[in-house]
């Protein structure tokens, strides 16, 4: 199986450039802060591609293919190249729908043609969070390099492949939709940080207030790790958070509307810094593709192996204005997986090397990469020799 060349990388610390965040919104574990523009684009616009089918299966190129039963919609992306304004708005943005779908046996399987399309000359396709998902599938995938003995048929011949990840749709997470119905969508808003459990879970960010309204609830069409939601089952609720007036300061409507507007601005930045294990982190960027004025990327936060990790997608204009924005929260064993893959391949996949830079045993090695998944990477007979010498 051909495999393409591992994509070229840039390091950038996540910002949020363009934008601003207002006080949040709480209704049981679920906290909603929106995010919003004071400078709106008009440039670009994004509107959404329905699907219907159950199963879905992507052509990759180079003989590789992913396959999800949950791709509920794709993002049309339109844009301009001198800064004038997008045409067409809503379904007429989105455009005619792009699959094949397939019948009789595979009835209810759709086909498409990359994870990113472009359909016209200023017009693209993709797949949200299924993009930045498919990166992280495709960390390592080739496998060894080199034909070390420990390692089994498999592993050399084929690598990772398949290569698979869980997630849970956002209508299984308690509270979501009832939260997205009642909240007011404010002014403005473009975007959102979403809190499960005042754990980060995601953030959704377009360029255009219209959009945002449009796209809203596909947040319940979103991915989320299955142990976020188990933890947040335990966490209770969530705490409306408050500034303190200060009665003294006030003499006037003008100093009351100050006092509001400063406790406004208080409760917000400290939604942004129980935010930093996205903003502010440290990304690694692979560029997916260039739309006129427009970077599409997706990322991965500089691995902690004990902490928050995210992986998404983001679309910067220029200037590095945020103008899209997708993100999905990995679960502490997806962490694991990537941090024993990204040890593996800087040890050039070496056991013993990678063994000794974790600081472990190389028989525990094994063992603990059997208990990742990654058990039918290892020959049969080497990995039932490390289990019977490390029991």
């Amino acid at each position: 199986m051909r495999v393409k060349p591992p994509p070229s990388t840039v390091h950038a610390a996540f910002a949020l450039k363009g934008l601003r965040a207002a006080p949040s919104q709480v209704l049981g574990n679920i906290r909603l802060v929106p995010l919003l523009r004071d400078r709106v684009c008009e440039d670009l616009r994004l509107a959404r591609r329905k699907y219907e089918e159950t199963l879905t299966v992507v052509d990759l190129g180079d003989r590789l293919a992913y396959c999800s039963t949950y791709v509920p919609h794709a993002l049309v992306v339109s844009w301009t190249d001198d800064a004038s304004p997008v045409g067409a708005f809503g379904t007429a943005l989105a455009g005619p729908s792009d699959e094949k779908r397939l019948s009789g046996a595979l009835r209810g399987v759709k086909l498409l043609h990359r994870m990113v399309k472009r359909e016209g000359e200023q017009r693209l396709r993709l797949l949200p969070q299924h993009l930045a998902l498919e990166g992280l599938l495709a960390l390592h995938f080739k496998g060894p390099e080199i034909a070390w003995t420990e390692y089994s048929r498999r592993a050399l011949s084929r690598g990772l492949s398949p290569r698979g990840e869980l997630t849970v749709g956002g209508r299984g997470v308690a509270w979501l939709e009832e939260a997205l119905r009642l909240f007011e969508i404010h002014e403005g808003q473009c975007g959102v940080l979403l809190f499960i459990g005042d754990a980060l879970a995601s953030m959704f960010v377009v360029s255009h207030p219209d959009d945002y309204r449009d796209l809203h609830r596909t947040l319940l069409e979103d991915g989320f790790a299955l142990d976020l939601l188990r933890a947040a089952e335990w966490s209770g609720q969530s705490p409306v958070l408050t500034g303190e007036l200060q009665p003294e300061s006030v003499s006037s409507l003008a100093d009351l509307r100050s006092q509001v507007a400063r406790i406004r601005e208080e409760v917000a930045s400290f939604h942004v810094d129980i935010a930093s294990g996205l903003v502010g982190r440290s990304l690694s960027i692979e560029r997916v593709y260039r739309a006129g004025p427009f970077l599409l990327d997706r990322f991965l936060t500089d691995l902690d192996p004990g902490g928050e990790n995210h992986i998404g997608e983001l679309i910067l204009s220029e200037d590095r204005t945020v103008q899209y924005a997708r993100t999905y929260r990995l679960s502490s064993a997806q962490t694991r997986r990537v941090y024993l893959l990204q040890q593996l391949a800087a040890c050039q996949w070496n056991l013993d090397l990678t063994a000794k830079a974790l600081r472990t045993s190389r028989d525990a090695l094994m063992v603990r990469l059997e208990r990742a998944g990654f058990g039918y990477l290892i020959a049969e007979h080497v990995l039932a020799g490390a289990k019977k010498r490390t029991r």
